[in-house]
């Protein structure tokens, strides 16, 4: 490992062309769930949509007290105190690494969106593997060794992103991995940030034990939650973090606050009503969340199913509305196709299954290792809400026309590559 290149490389650190696919700007967008807004939602929205006055940096009281409800649910008591609010969970994450200062690590892969902002404040970043069964947690004994070469090489190991439901593997961490990792780090003195946008996604909640690092060590974690994982649709961008009620996590919350202010990273009013709304948790919402996890595990296994049966290899993703395959095993048909590293591929499948299928560099994977994530929200895009929402009513969504095409479309292409294999 090398100061010089800290394990920066997919769209962060190769040389790219600048006018196609290597920059930030062209990374993947959020993995959305293809479906219409829930219509209470949009009512709430409407109804502040007249607003002028603008919410006060951080969030205003009503949202941050929703946000506390929220946690307090799921077995974080949380004072309002201890909370901040921001369009989006990239601005949270940008004032966290600005406060904290440091080196930053962070798993292999990761979410595409962790890293540039601590680059973007000119702090290495150094990826972590993870072990074999799941992503979004690094191995604690990689973590470890990492650290510790960070460190006789002069740098300053201090923040751990991680993920308990990932993105982009779709896998959820067991906990005994997550404890194991979660000492090393605080015998380190490092802080965490946990990414749990995707926790109220899981695929088979009754099978999936999903723990937050803040039960375990709650004075070291700041929990960070953009709503557009299970509340709100992308397009409204709101997020929340809750930070360690502490004298130190009181620090790093007013610290958070400066950089939101000087930022203007203000949630636009209506907006922030929605939020609000979502947070409370009422029947509309949480209803439109099962339907919505019920139907995205449905797809998710097919797709996952499509991929094995190729050839490929993919982990069983648990949770979220994505999944990430590893097409080494079909690299000779790929290479027919003029397909040889991560960029290629992700062109490659883009054309062919006519949604986007980013490269695994595009989440700090090795540009040369064929790894793609794929998404299950363009499986319902079938051109009108109307046909879309029927996938959420529908006994058997995977037989309606629309979404069976997408599903035979899926299993042609990577049927293709196994037949030429």
């Amino acid at each position: 490992m090398r100061r010089t290149d800290p394990g920066g490389h997919g769209l962060h650190g190769h040389d790219q062309d600048p006018v196609g696919h290597g920059p930030v700007r062209y990374g993947p967008h959020f993995p959305d769930d293809g479906l219409p807004v829930l219509p209470e939602l949009s009512a709430v929205l409407a109804a502040a949509a007249g607003r002028a006055q603008q919410e006060p940096a951080g969030g205003a009281p009503a949202l941050l007290d929703a946000a506390c409800g929220y946690w307090d649910r799921r077995g974080l008591t949380t004072d309002p105190g201890h909370v901040a609010a921001a369009p989006g969970a990239g601005a949270l994450l940008l004032a966290l690494t600005a406060a904290l200062g440091g080196d930053v690590l962070v798993p292999r892969p990761c979410a595409a969106w962790w890293a540039p902002y601590a680059r973007l404040l000119g702090r290495p970043v150094f990826h972590v593997p993870t072990q074999a069964e799941s992503g979004g947690v690094p191995d604690p004994y990689a973590l470890l060794e990492t650290v510790r070469r960070v460190r006789a090489e002069g740098g300053h190991p201090r923040l751990l992103v991680l993920s308990v439901a990932d993105d982009p593997t779709g896998t959820v961490a067991p906990p005994e991995l997550l404890h194991e990792t979660v000492e090393a780090a605080a015998g380190e003195g490092l802080h965490l940030v946990s990414d749990e946008t995707w926790r109220d996604t899981l695929h088979d909640p009754h099978a999936t034990v999903i723990l937050s690092p803040a039960e375990m060590l709650p004075e070291r974690v700041t929990v960070v939650t953009d709503l557009a994982g299970a509340l709100l649709p992308p397009a409204w961008p709101a997020a929340v973090a809750r930070f360690p009620a502490s004298a130190a996590g009181d620090g790093l919350h007013a610290r958070v606050l400066d950089v939101l202010t000087a930022l203007g990273a203000r949630v636009a009013a209506p907006v922030a009503a929605a939020a609000g709304y979502a947070l409370g948790e009422p029947e509309p919402v949480t209803g439109r969340r099962s339907a919505a996890v019920r139907l995205h595990a449905r797809l998710a296994a097919a797709a996952h199913a499509a991929v094995v049966a190729a050839g490929a290899t993919a982990r069983p993703p648990q949770a979220g509305r994505h999944l990430y395959a590893d097409l080494g095993p079909l690299r000779d048909a790929l290479a027919a196709e003029g397909v040889g590293d991560a960029q290629e591929l992700e062109d490659f499948l883009t054309a062919r299954l006519g949604m986007a299928a980013p490269g695994g560099h595009r989440f700090g994977d090795d540009l040369p290792a064929l790894r793609v994530r794929l998404a299950t929200g363009p499986l319902l895009d079938s051109g009108t809400g109307e046909r879309r929402a029927e996938c959420l009513t529908s006994p058997d969504p995977l037989e309606l026309p629309q979404v069976q095409r997408a599903l035979v479309r899926l299993k042609s292409v990577f049927g293709d590559l196994r037949d030429a294999q």
